[in-house]
């Protein structure tokens, strides 16, 4: 593993307990806020909002045990490093945030970061799976079947 990749690793793992606060925060309001239970639309969202959160930043360390065998340049390996741990953040900022008043009764402008992290996300996955899959310059060149 690529220093840069092992460090990325460090922060999101002192970064995941967070997310273990986070759900412990979630859980409170549930059972000591009448306000938020009183709130399907708030609740979807910061639960949807601490999910997200959780799943990417597995699905971040998940990639960087790949990222550094993948045939990419210097820079597209940096980009594919921070794509998905950058989505972790904006996606949860979009649903926290879009709802935070506790009598919201739809989501404010700011839901509309949900896409970029989206976008982020699809991004740095594919261009990860394409560059797994190239055959890197070295092996084209001795490959015997090459015109």
């Amino acid at each position: 593993m690529s220093l840069e990749s092992r460090r990325m690793a460090g922060i999101l793992l002192i970064v995941l307990p967070t997310v273990v606060f986070g759900g412990v925060s979630i859980l409170s309001l549930l059972v000591h806020d009448p306000e938020y239970i009183a709130n399907p639309l708030r609740q979807d969202l910061w639960r949807a909002g601490h999910a997200h959160a959780g799943v990417l930043l597995v699905l971040s360390l998940l990639m960087l045990r790949y990222v550094d065998e993948a045939t990419l340049s210097a820079r597209v390996k940096q980009l594919v490093r921070v794509s998905v741990p950058l989505a972790a953040i904006l996606l949860p900022v979009a649903f926290f945030l879009s709802v935070l008043r506790p009598d919201a009764t739809e989501p404010n402008a700011l839901i509309y970061l949900a896409y970029v992290g989206a976008v982020l996300v699809i991004g740095g996955v594919l261009t990860l799976g394409v560059g797994l899959i190239r055959k890197p310059a070295a092996e084209w060149a001795a490959s015997p079947d090459r015109p």
